[in-house]
């Protein structure tokens, strides 16, 4: 059974120390009510991927505030000045990634491909420590594929079988790193019975699902409320 009754249920299987995709870009397409769950979990030294740390207060921004992000992987950390202020201070680690370069890892990850080459970042410093290798005469990059051993992402609706659709922009990261991780939780908007998605408005297989919950936080123009 992929439907949980609560984020506590579903989060069950983090643990101290793992590596953990969130998906998001700001707030906008964040698993919040799971990302509130995680931060009361008794968990620490996370590695978490995502395209950046929240805000200040919110969203990862919360797990940031607990001191339980060991180290994080991403593109757009200035949006929290706190990742900053704790890198500064030799709290986290942080491996900055270009935005199209960190979703091409994701996916390069979740297609069982090691690694990549891009022209990306070459000769700049976010290319220190890397091999660089000549292709027709072109000095390029080389990525390696991200994993991770829990994804927690946001779609709009899923059905009882885990498949699931997402809602314009608000998709951005969520279907990629669903197939990069070892266990995929998501929190949905609306749970339907299966066969009512249109097959071709699916965007993520059941296949790659593992745990649905129904959302209980989302963000409006108002900021983040209550939800159901």
């Amino acid at each position: 059974m992929k439907i949980y009754n609560s984020a506590e249920e579903a989060l069950d299987c983090v643990q101290t120390g793992q590596t953990i995709m969130v998906g998001g870009f700001g707030l906008v397409g964040g698993p919040l009510t799971l990302i509130d769950t995680l931060v009361e979990l008794d968990v620490k030294d996370l590695t978490i991927i995502s395209n950046n740390l929240g805000e200040q207060g919110k969203g990862l921004g919360k797990l940031l505030e607990q001191k339980k992000v060991k180290k994080a992987i991403g593109s757009y950390f200035t949006g929290n000045r706190d990742v900053g202020d704790a890198f500064q201070r030799g709290e986290i680690e942080i491996d900055l990634l270009p935005q199209g370069t960190l979703a091409e890892s994701i996916r390069a990850g979740g297609a069982g491909i090691a690694g990549y080459y891009t022209k990306t970042s070459f000769g700049t410093e976010l290319s220190n420590d890397k091999e660089i290798k000549m292709f027709n005469g072109e000095e390029y990059v080389l990525e390696e594929a991200l994993k991770a051993d829990v994804a927690i992402i946001r779609a709009h609706q899923a059905d009882t079988l885990g498949n699931l659709v997402y809602y314009k922009t608000a998709r951005n990261f969520n279907p990629l790193m669903a197939t990069a991780a070892q266990t995929v939780i998501v929190e949905v908007d609306e749970i339907v019975e299966a066969g009512e998605l249109k097959s071709d408005d699916i965007v993520t297989p059941h296949l790659f699902v593992d745990r649905v919950i129904l959302a209980k936080k989302i963000l409006t123009k108002e900021g983040v409320i209550e939800h159901g």
